[in-house]
């Protein structure tokens, strides 16, 4: 008896495969998903119930409408007469005590106790934010609506959709995965040009954005330097990709880039479609791969999972229609729409300075339609469109959802990740531009607080925190498996701890960003981060904790959601060193030859010796000396000899970290 899976009868029948399952489930027939299989005779009988009904639904269809619009006027009337009175104030974003008093007619100095009470010691001309505002006010038996202003950049409120105009759109496609492991030879294969021969080695120096067409209908493709670019965009607030294909070599299997993107595609939560690689080498193995990817939660469709696995090659160009085709199931099931009759919006993909053309941005084109002589502005930056270019370099006069355009016309090279909209003068657009660079300007002062241990438990308090985020690295693979399930035993009625990702190594600049876009903490074990991703966290305000004892991590866990961690002393990194050469002295042992790079080492601050980003030393410097004297202390740009306590296993290229524990003022 032959079998049909769902997906292939909605095609026969003409319906979408969510729309079948719904009906199928009303029949009291059990499926599972688009991949479920059929019997025939089952089939045949919805096919035949189909036929029926359609016949039916033609004649009843202009009453039904008729009788919502009549629901729908009489639901209107009802809201129109139906108005509270209440006490209420407009307030802008920011507002000092004095103003406030002035609004609400209440003295400052009441305002002042009030806020003393809410542990908050300010002066009447201190400024206060619009959610503190609100809430005083509330004390004082009034509501609050938030002052509009006229234009605010990209944050304009857009009009709201007709569902009369929302279309299907084609959908849009990341592909990640671990270096090497075919991200673009599969693009390539894809869509039949030649990318790769022209980056530099073979690897994807920059963010392109192309369409594909197949049986008709398109498919774009995100072509990212990684997941980084895909976080970061995701950090700005822009949603760009509805499916994530995770690449993975079949001769290679699941490399720590490749879990990295798994946890950057879930914490977006996008579906994804896994494509096995290099199929055809003879050392490739699919199945391992499937085994590896199910302990990170992707369980194939024939084990019962929801994840689809795609057997590809992309040298010798097979599995590729089948990938494509599970792509636009995959699409059809999101059910994909946007309206194209509204002014454009989009999201700045990539941006460069040409030396001919000027600034030139490749827009991914979300709801509206752009066109030739639109104004437009995108952060700080304004212009008018003066021409469109399709992902093939063909000059277009228009371009609506889901398409990649080049743009032409603006005034400076805008941020990747910058949202685009399409305005109705030049004018307009630089009015706007000007305010963005001025809100730009204040967010510099007001950067928003990222969670920390410290104030875990106020938040939790205020009921403003329900999932602790938590990124974990580690210096080897069981410290994390070990970390991972003592760390998530810590969750309680209160609060769920999330293990977002886990890897080994030191922390990173990527580890800072995921932290930064899903509001995490960061929890090294016996890994330091690097200088970048130190810089990047105290910019993004993300709480990097280093622990060299598993429990003090759980501890530390557990007393920050009970309220009572209070640490005493504060980590101070005074300087760092490269050692660059090694000499042995008899009855005194190694000394290291060191070359400051940052700061200053001195003599009585400790000592922590740190190869390829992991922790091997922490303790005492014996000796610190300049020349054959002896030295308080070595600034940057000199050379010293460093003796530790009780260790010799030093190697050239380590790094010496010199710090002191400052006591914190409460």
């Amino acid at each position: 008896m032959t079998k049909l899976r769902v997906y292939e009868l909605a095609k026969q029948v003409g319906i979408s495969s969510k729309k079948l399952i719904t009906i199928l489930e009303d029949l009291d027939i059990s499926v599972k998903n688009h991949m479920s299989t059929l019997e025939s005779d089952t089939a045949k009988l919805v096919v035949d119930l189909l036929e029926e009904e359609s016949g039916k639904t033609k004649e009843k269809k202009p009453e039904e409408t008729s009788e919502v619009k009549k629901e729908r006027s009489t639901e209107k009337k009802t809201e129109k007469n139906i108005e509270v009175e209440k006490k209420i104030i407009t307030l802008p974003a920011k507002i000092n005590v004095k103003e406030l008093g002035n609004h609400m007619g209440v003295e400052p100095v009441k305002i002042i106790k009030k806020l003393m009470d809410f542990g908050l010691m300010v002066n009447i001309n201190a400024d206060i934010d619009f959610e503190s505002a609100k809430k005083l006010a509330g004390e004082f038996g009034y509501d609050v609506n938030e002052e509009k202003t006229e234009s605010k950049g990209p944050s304009i409120e857009e009009e709201s959709d007709d569902p009369e105009n929302m279309k299907p759109r084609p959908p849009v496609v990341t592909v990640m995965g671990h270096v090497d492991h075919g991200k673009t030879s599969l693009l390539d294969a894809i869509r039949e040009t030649s990318v790769t021969t022209q980056e530099a080695g073979g690897i994807t120096q920059h963010i392109g954005a192309s369409e594909v067409e197949v049986n008709g209908k398109k498919i774009v493709f995100l072509d990212t330097p990684g997941h980084e670019a895909f976080t970061s965009m995701r950090a700005r607030g822009a949603k760009v990709t509805d499916i994530a294909i995770l690449v993975v070599a079949a001769d290679d299997g699941v490399m720590p880039q490749t879990v990295e993107a798994v946890n950057h595609a879930k914490a977006a939560g996008v579906p994804i479609i896994v494509a096995i690689n290099k199929v055809d080498k003879p050392t490739a193995n699919s199945e391992r791969i499937k085994q590896q990817l199910a302990e990170y939660e992707l369980i194939p469709e024939e084990w019962g999972g929801d994840t689809i696995f795609v057997n590809v090659s992309a040298k010798a160009k097979t599995g590729i229609d089948q990938l494509l085709e599970m792509v636009l199931l995959v699409s059809e099931m999101a059910e994909l729409k946007a309206n194209s009759i509204c002014q454009a919006r989009g999201v700045i993909i990539e941006a460069k300075l040409d030396k001919g053309r000027g600034p030139i941005a490749t827009v991914l084109v979300q709801r509206g339609t752009l066109k030739v002589g639109n104004g437009i502005v995108a952060g700080a930056t304004y212009g008018k469109v003066r021409a469109l270019f399709s992902s093939f370099g063909k000059r277009i006069k228009s371009a609506g959802p889901s398409i990649p355009v080049e743009v032409l016309g603006l005034s400076e090279v805008p941020t990747a990740g910058d949202i685009l909209l399409a305005v109705s003068s030049d004018r307009e657009a630089k009015a706007i531009a000007e305010e963005q660079k001025y809100l730009q300007k204040e967010s510099e002062y007001t950067t928003p607080r990222r969670i920390s241990l410290n104030q875990l438990f106020e938040k939790l308090q205020k009921g403003e925190v329900k999932d602790l985020n938590l990124i974990v690295k580690a210096d080897v693979q069981g410290s994390i498996e070990a970390l991972k399930q003592a760390l998530e035993k810590c969750s309680c009625d209160q609060v769920q701890v999330k293990i977002i990702h886990g890897g080994v190594g030191a922390v990173t600049e990527s580890d800072v960003l995921l932290a930064s876009a899903s509001d995490a903490i960061i929890i090294g074990f016996n890994v330091r981060p690097d200088s970048n991703a130190k810089r990047m966290a105290e910019k993004e305000q993300i709480d990097i904790r280093t622990y060299r004892i598993i429990y003090d991590v759980v501890d530390d866990i557990q007393l920050a959601m009970k309220g009572m961690l209070e640490p005493e002393y504060e980590e101070v990194v005074l300087g760092r060193a490269e050692v660059r050469a090694l000499f042995k002295v008899p009855s005194i042992g190694i000394i290291a030859g060191c070359f400051v790079n940052e700061g200053k080492i001195t003599r009585n601050s400790n000592i922590r010796l740190i190869r390829q980003g992991i922790v091997v030393y922490e303790g005492k410097i014996a000796s610190l000396k300049r020349f054959k004297d002896d030295a308080r202390e070595v600034t940057s740009g000199y050379e010293c000899g460093i003796g530790l306590e009780k260790f010799n296993d030093i190697k050239e290229q380590d790094i010496f970290e010199a710090f002191i524990n400052k006591p914190i003022e409460r």
